[in-house]
């Protein structure tokens, strides 16, 4: 088990200091954190993730998807809009309606893998 060295000023010591620095010159930008976040953030909504569930098995009507979810149309549209501006879906209209697809197959996967490690 590690312990921590900490000098008699009650500072890591020098070895430890550089080693946080280093570490800390390869975390990704303040931009890209905030990006993760906010992409966390919209996959903490149950009725985002169920969309995202659904959207697994391939493209959905808005239609099909207020149906099965069981949940007003502005609800739902706010919930596809959320999805589609950070990324993880796309839409394509064919006449009134339309029709969403992941921007990738590997997000459905993704998720339920961070869901089994939670």
């Amino acid at each position: 088990m590690k312990t921590c060295q900490i000098s008699g000023d009650g500072r890591p010591d020098e070895n430890q200091i550089k080693r946080m620095k280093k570490l800390t010159e390869s975390l990704p930008s303040e931009d890209r954190f905030e990006e993760y976040s906010g992409k966390l953030k919209a996959l903490s909504d149950s009725t985002r993730l169920k969309i995202l569930y659904l959207l697994s098995d391939g493209e959905l009507c808005v239609c099909e998807i207020i149906c099965a979810l069981e949940k007003p149309q502005s609800s739902i549209s706010h919930h596809l809009n959320i999805l589609k501006n950070l990324g993880f879906i796309k839409g394509r209209k064919e006449g009134v309606w339309i029709h969403y697809s992941l921007t990738s197959p590997k997000i459905a996967d993704m998720i339920k893998e961070l869901i089994e490690l939670i």
